[in-house]
């Protein structure tokens, strides 16, 4: 019953967009011609459609209630509770001390820490010194 009201309330939804999308409004929008006569006159058609507009609107609001109402009275027993977790807490592990972080620069700042000089006694010059004069590109 629930499913079939469903499908009625998404085809009357349907039915509503499309009786208003092709009313003649204030800016032109869809609105459809008709003949100047009878029912698809001006007059004619936008009575019509204005009818069924709220007909339609009665019978949306009137399904969503239904809807509403069955859909508290159905039984939850098909949910699945195998994965619920136990309720009594458990203590946390004690954490263990994070290692000192190592720097690599730390001999950077203190000349008397930096690494000996190549064996044959002329040091190079670094790759991006300026004053140089090396092509470090």
């Amino acid at each position: 019953m629930f499913t079939f009201l469903t499908v009625v309330q998404a085809i009357v939804a349907l039915l509503l967009v499309v009786v208003i999308l092709i009313q003649k409004s204030e800016g032109g929008g869809l609105g459809v011609g008709g003949s100047p006569s009878g029912m698809l006159s001006a007059r004619g058609a936008a009575n019509f459609l204005t009818r069924a507009t709220g007909g339609l609107a009665a019978a949306f609001v009137i399904l969503s209630i239904v809807l509403a109402a069955l859909a508290v009275n159905k039984t939850g027993d098909d949910v699945d509770t195998s994965l619920q977790r136990a309720a009594v807490p458990t203590a946390p592990a004690p954490a263990a001390p994070a290692p000192a972080p190592t720097d690599p620069l730390a001999g950077a700042a203190n000349p008397a820490a930096a690494p000996a000089a190549p064996a044959g006694g002329a040091t190079p010059a670094p790759a991006n010194d300026p004053l140089s004069g090396a092509a470090g590109h």
